[in-house]
């Protein structure tokens, strides 16, 4: 009982229960973005180290495939639990929801009684009543009170934008790869689609600003997509590069996009402008 007074934020009256109908929905649409952010963001990872050691037939293994998604969906949701204050407990018992479905199959699947796509549909299918038991077991617990993070930690949190941006390119540093130049076009877009979202273009000179950054990059697009490969590609190296100077302004400024946004952008553009110059001097 005291566990459970512990999990629960407290009002004038007493502990609030926190198991409303509308929580458990936000909770396990947190969940489901966070697991579909870990397969996403580490799903590269695994074929970085696979590589190597020639192990990236494996992957495509069904049951190997899997395991991987389990571990990759549990990751990223234990990120975002332990992020939200959730008990280690609960995030042990969301774990078990990943794997369990997985590892029930896996038997007539190795027996020859299930086929490799219906054990992966399977798994996924049984995933699902499996998360929503253990949300429902911890309906009425709401995160559980914490220390102060450490410095460390607390600097990682403040900078997920750039450890997100590092884990969208990390298979660019060993595979460096030369984007096509309307690509470019993409860059200056999304400030003025973000900008107009927000109506932060409203400002003294800041349309303008943004409508001139996307002809200097419509043009170096222009310019890269009738010059030569290798021309090419430092026209694309730069505009990348570029843009990231861009970002580093706009984030000081905090001005037209959020400042994650500026910073995950910078650190994107960075990676690639520098990736791609990398390709270059090694090919």
């Amino acid at each position: 009982m005291t566990d459970t007074l512990l999990h629960q934020p407290t009002t004038a009256t007493g502990p609030r229960r926190t198991g409303g109908v509308a929580h458990l929905l936000r909770h396990l649409g947190e969940m489901l973005l966070a697991m579909i952010a870990g397969m996403l963001l580490l799903d590269p990872v695994w074929s970085l180290v696979a590589d190597p050691p020639g192990l990236t037939a494996a992957l495509d293994r069904p049951d190997v495939a899997a395991l991987v998604m389990a571990t990759n969906m549990t990751i990223g949701m234990t990120v975002w639990m332990r992020h939200r204050r959730h008990s280690a407990a609960a995030c042990a018992e969301m774990a078990a929801a990943m794997y369990v479905p997985f590892l029930v199959l896996l038997a007539p699947y190795w027996a020859g009684l299930l086929g490799g796509d219906a054990m992966l549909l399977g798994g996924h299918l049984l995933m699902l009543p499996a998360m929503v038991l253990v949300a429902l077991r911890h309906r009425h617990h709401g995160p559980a009170s914490a220390p102060r993070r450490a410095r460390l930690v607390a600097t990682l949190v403040r900078r997920w934008p750039t450890a997100l941006a590092l884990l969208m390119t990390v298979d660019l540093w060993v595979s460096p790869a030369v984007p096509g130049p309307w690509t470019l076009l993409v860059l200056p877009a999304g400030y003025l689609i973000i900008g107009g979202y927000r109506r932060r273009l409203r400002g003294p000179g800041v349309l303008a600003r943004q409508v001139a950054g996307l002809a200097v990059w419509s043009a170096l697009a222009l310019l890269a997509a009738v010059a030569g490969a290798r021309s090419a590609a430092w026209l694309v190296a730069l505009g990348w590069l570029g843009h990231a100077v861009w970002d580093a302004v706009h984030h000081r400024r905090h001005e037209v996009v959020p400042r994650g946004y500026a910073e995950w952008c910078g650190v994107l553009d960075t990676v690639v402008g520098v990736t791609i110059i990398l390709a270059l001097l090694t090919a």
